[in-house]
């Protein structure tokens, strides 16, 4: 059985991914030439991402992971945020650039960029694969975007549906059926 076949249709192919991500690498390596780069992926929806990400980034940067967690196996945010998992380093003084797989409502990204400024980072600033402005309700800024998307329920490219669908090589839609059964 192919996961492929839940998948209504293919949103963002493979190739338009990785010139996408090739694009975000090469600005970032020119935002941060002179800045302490710290990429803290969030868990677990950035990984497929982050990993492309960085590879594309010409400088010497770190890395550190949250997880957190607003959904539980649904399809919209329930607006409460959870760490999961927190940093593992300090990151007073450090410029961070948070990763994500999806900027939607705005109110996880709110509550970590509060939390974060407030342990002394550098900077902080936020890059996303994908940006849902339609559902919007935290006042949040991308500071880098991989594409603009409607208001549907995608999963591939580390974006999941019940931990499912992440190992997709593209973003798709998926289908109603599954995820209203």
């Amino acid at each position: 059985m192919k996961i492929e076949k839940d998948v209504e249709r293919v949103l963002i192919g493979e190739k338009e991914l990785s010139d996408r991500v090739r694009e975000l690498g090469a600005r970032i390596t020119k935002d941060y030439a002179d800045k302490d780069l710290l990429l803290v992926g969030i868990l677990k929806g950035s990984v497929v991402f982050m990993a492309d990400l960085m590879k594309a980034v010409d400088l010497p940067l770190t890395t550190d992971f949250m997880a957190v967690s607003s959904y539980g196996s649904g399809t919209t945010s329930s607006g409460h945020v959870k760490i999961i998992k927190d940093l593992s380093n300090d990151i007073a003084g450090k410029d961070l650039l948070i990763i994500e797989d999806i900027l939607d409502s705005g109110n996880t990204l709110s509550h970590l960029v509060k939390m974060l400024n407030s342990r002394g980072a550098k900077s902080i600033r936020i890059c996303a694969l994908l940006n849902k402005p339609d559902r919007r309700q935290a006042d949040i800024t991308l500071d880098y975007e991989g594409f603009i998307i409607p208001d549907e329920f995608v999963v591939g490219y580390g974006l999941d549906y019940n931990e499912k669908y992440r190992n997709l090589p593209f973003v798709g839609v998926l289908k109603e059926e599954v995820y209203r059964k």
